[in-house]
This record gives structure tokens, C-alpha cells and sequence, in this order.
């Protein structure tokens, strides 16, 4: 067994820290405002997010019984 050359002891390069306020101004982010801002549309209709909410109930209550 060979023992490997001190070259192969690579370290990844380090980046540097960035604080919190830099790496939100690099994103261009804006700050939440309301409720509002967190809204999506995410089923089309009413039947469709009953759909999801039955198979979400079931999946969860499936291993119960």
C-alpha cells in the first residue's frame, strides 16, 4: 500500500462570507409586506384542491388502520 502524494490533499477553494444583507441584494429580494405577497394560485378550481385534500387525508390515515 502506497501512501498518496501531498498534492492529492487538495482542499476546495473558500469563498468568501457574505452577509445576510449581501446575498439578499445580490437576489434584487424585496422584504414581505403582507399576506398578499405569499399568495399563489396553485389549484385551478375548487374540485381540484378537494381532489388533492382527499388523497392528502387518505396518505396519511392509509397505515393507520
Amino acid at each position: 500500500m502506497s501512501t498518496p502524494a501531498p498534492d492529492d490533499f487538495r482542499q476546495p477553494t473558500a469563498r468568501p462570507r457574505l452577509s445576510v444583507e449581501d446575498l439578499l441584494a445580490a437576489k434584487n429580494t424585496q422584504p414581505i409586506r403582507s399576506l398578499d405577497d405569499l399568495a399563489a394560485e396553485t389549484f385551478e378550481s375548487e374540485e381540484e384542491l378537494e381532489e388533492f385534500l382527499a388523497f392528502t387525508y387518505a396518505e396519511r390515515h392509509r397505515d393507520i388502520a
